[in-house]
């Protein structure tokens, strides 16, 4: 799936992923790429400048550590990463229903069911 069908829920799905733990930035494409079963095989180009204006805003915190004598830029969940997350899924929970009452051809229509395609 492309990145562009994934605009504006990226940052989300990256807080989620973090919620789990401390991840560096591939650790963070495969884990979107594992929970999604594959369908979010998204490119590093996509995904570094997420965190970094995640990070601006403050929603995740990052420090550098060395691993196999790599240095790793490891990134956390802040409070406010934390608050915003529960939004996010609040809002995502909403907007899954609509569209899939949408799409479903389960929305009233002033009193009649809207009809089946």
């Amino acid at each position: 799936m492309s990145a562009e069908v994934l605009k504006g829920h990226l940052d989300g799905m990256i807080l989620a992923v973090l919620a789990d733990g401390p991840r560096h930035g591939y650790g963070v494409i495969d884990a979107l790429r594992t929970r999604t079963g594959g369908k979010f095989d998204l490119p590093k180009g996509t995904i570094y400048p997420a965190l970094h204006r995640l990070e601006q805003a403050g929603l995740i915190d990052g420090a550098w550590s060395t691993e196999g004598g790599r240095q790793r830029r490891t990134y956390t969940l802040s409070p406010a990463g934390h608050r915003r997350l529960v939004q996010e899924r609040a809002s995502w929970r909403d907007f899954v229903s609509a569209v899939g009452a949408l799409m479903e051809g389960n929305i009233d229509m002033g009193g009649k069911p809207c009809p089946a395609l």
